[in-house]
Formats: structure tokens, sequence, C-alpha cells
């Protein structure tokens, strides 16, 4: 996961301004940041009115502000969009994982019906076979869900060194709900294309 941020520019320790990622060869003017900022605040502003009041008022107008001034160096759009393409092969595969536990079941059920013709015999079998089923499923959910707090976690942790406003380490879900928004606005934010003569 260290090699994206690395890959990317993303220097969590640099003591260097964001903006200098912007334009390798000329520096973006004072003028020029500043509009760019007033347009992203802007744009952060419409994002943050049509979520529900009660998150509303969990993202500070300062987060928001800190926000835009964080994605002014556009390479925290290339982490954001690379922890969200590793989080969706990750999720695509513990669904195929999950698949496979439900596919072997039928396959073993299909198996003892063609095997057993005693009615009696093949339901005793047939209830034997949920109950290792179900337990086999149980926990290969509960190493699903242990797969996914440490996707969260390394994403959290990622985006923190990436110095990400609002991103640190927690398993409350409310902040883990508010930091989804965040990196919703993030991923938003590097679809739009700033022109500043119109």
């Amino acid at each position: 996961m260290e090699d994206v941020a690395t890959s990317q520019g993303a220097s969590p320790n640099s003591s260097e301004p964001l903006c200098e990622a912007e334009e390798p060869h000329q520096h973006p003017s004072p003028e020029f940041l500043q509009r760019k900022i007033y347009f992203l605040m802007d744009q952060l502003k419409a994002m943050h009115a049509e979520l529900p009041e009660n998150l509303q008022t969990r993202i500070s107008y300062d987060l928001l502000t800190e926000l835009a001034n964080c994605v002014l160096n556009e390479s925290i759009f290339d982490i954001v969009k690379a922890l969200m393409e590793l989080q969706h092969v990750t999720e695509k595969h513990l669904i195929q994982v999950r698949a496979q536990v439900e596919n072997e079941y039928e396959i073993e059920v299909s198996d003892w019906r063609g095997k057993i013709k005693d009615p009696e015999e093949l339901q005793h079998i047939l209830g034997l076979m949920k109950i290792k089923h179900t337990k086999k499923l149980l926990e290969t959910d509960k190493k699903i869900v242990e797969v996914l707090d440490q996707k969260v976690y390394d994403q959290q942790s990622m985006l923190q060194k990436a110095g990400v406003p609002g991103f640190f380490h927690t398993q409350n879900p409310k902040e883990i709900k508010i930091q989804m928004f965040l990196l919703d606005f993030i991923l938003r934010l590097s679809r739009l294309k700033y022109e500043p003569n119109k």
C-alpha cells in the first residue's frame, strides 16, 4: 500500500507547498491558486449541502477548506483513485470467495441426491450438510469482515500519511461514514476541470 503514496508523489513529511506538484515547469501564481481554491470550495459547499443535516454538522467549513487546499496537490486524486480501484478488486474477490462456498454446497447436495435413494436417510444427510454449510458460511463471512476492516484501516493510514484532512484510524461507524463522504467528495472533484478563464 505504501508504494502508492511514494509513486504518486505524496510526501506526508514534506514541508513543501502542495501546489508545487501541480505544474512542474511553471509555478502557478498566488492569484491562480486562490481562484482555484474558491472554485474547489464552491464545489465542496454544493456537495456538502446535498448531505443529510446530521452529517452536514459533522463536516465543518474548516474541514472543507483544508480539503480544498489539500487537493490543490492533484496527486491526492491519484492516491484516492488507486485506493478505490484496489477496494473494488478486493470486494469482487470476496464476493467470488463467498459464491464459491455456496456453489460447493450446491454441488455436494446434488451429489448426495444422486447417491442416496432412501428419503429419510437423504433428509438426515442434507440436514447435517446444512449445519456444516451454515457454519462454513459464518466463518467465511467473518473472514470477509476482517479483510474489509483491514482494508478500511489501510485506507485511513494511507490517506492520513498523505495529509488528507479528516482521515485517521477509527472503527467508529459514524466517523467511517464521514470519511466515506470525504472520499466521495475527492473523487467527484477529481472529475472536474478547473478552467480559470471561464
